[in-house]
């Protein structure tokens, strides 16, 4: 780091030949104009892209009816503990069919451990039985015909479409929404608004991938309590900076997963790298998935989404 100034660390100066950072951040502006936002988005897409070139959607599935019984397990739940109930599910409930003629007792055992199992368990028969009914034991892939299902909402039919059936879509979760107000490019609280904003920014072969990136960001570096500003790739593009912790030697240790040496090194602190992640920090962003918040708390945002998922309403058309 001496003698330059690190990528993502621009609020500072090199001091006795090493970078530091200012004690009181600057922080850029909020993108004033409807051209200002679009750009912004796209360079904030960009630098993720870069940040985050694996990026995917973290629930297991190999076909569509899979994703969809996935998304709604995960309302509320981690991704990781989903992914640990899906393979015996799977292999015991194979077509929309089989989840149709479910036995109650027997499927609620099998998804128990991912919370509100019971509703859960009404919503997979309820979606069998409307598939089979309406699509012939097809999931359709509209946003149109997939929110009218039981367990579905706009969030979860947007994940369905971009990973299932390679359609377009922007998923507005918790992760979505906290990130794009703190980079000013909306101040929008609904899901449904926050996701239209975005779409007028985003060319739409990128909304998919865009919300995947953006996920990622959320879970291991832009924390909901604590973001980890010091070492984020996208400082100089966000008026939020010094939201958390701006001293990278504070900051790194709040970046978390596989990727975490890869954003160091893009933050400029590639040698701060073997320091390990605050176990703490490690542990909430391992436990939050598509509908959990790391707390398991709901989110106010996502609370047509989440009663969709759990307490058995469909055709919300909401997230």
């Amino acid at each position: 780091m001496a003698g330059r100034r690190p990528r993502g660390l621009i609020f500072g100066a090199a001091v006795g030949g090493l970078w530091q950072p200012d004690p009181v951040p600057r922080r850029p502006s909020a993108p004033a104009t409807p051209l200002a936002r679009t750009r912004r988005a796209r360079r904030i897409d960009g630098r993720l892209t870069e940040a985050f070139p694996a990026a995917r959607c973290e629930l297991d599935f190999s076909t569509p009816l899979e994703l969809a019984v996935a998304t709604i397990l995960s309302a509320q739940c981690t991704d990781a503990r989903v992914n640990m109930v899906t393979p015996a599910l799977f292999a015991r409930y194979r077509t929309a069919a089989d989840y149709a003629a479910a036995d109650r007792t027997e499927l609620e055992e099998m998804i128990r451990t991912t919370g509100f199992f019971r509703n859960k368990a009404t919503n997979l028969i309820g979606l069998g039985q409307a598939v089979v009914e309406r699509y012939d034991g097809r999931l359709p892939d509209t946003l149109a015909e997939l929110v009218t299902l039981p367990g579905f909402g706009r969030k979860t039919a947007n994940v369905v479409l971009g990973n299932a059936f390679s359609v377009p879509g922007i998923t507005v979760d918790t992760h979505v929404g906290r990130l794009v107000r703190r980079w000013g490019l909306t101040e929008e609280s609904d899901p449904v608004k926050v996701e239209m904003a975005l779409n007028g920014m985003l060319r739409p072969a990128e909304w998919t991938m865009f919300s995947h990136r953006t996920i990622y960001h959320g879970r291991r570096v832009c924390h909901a309590r604590k973001p980890a500003c010091g070492v984020c790739v996208l400082a100089d593009l966000c008026p939020s900076y010094g939201a958390g912790p701006t001293d990278p030697v504070l900051a790194a240790p709040l970046v978390t997963g596989a990727e975490r040496p890869h954003l160091l090194a893009m933050a400029g602190v590639g040698d701060l790298a073997g320091d390990p992640p605050a176990p703490a920090v490690a542990g909430a962003d391992i436990a939050e998935g598509i509908g959990a918040d790391g707390g398991g708390a709901p989110r106010a945002g996502d609370a047509v989404e989440v009663a969709a998922a759990v307490g058995g309403s469909a055709g919300t058309g909401s997230s």
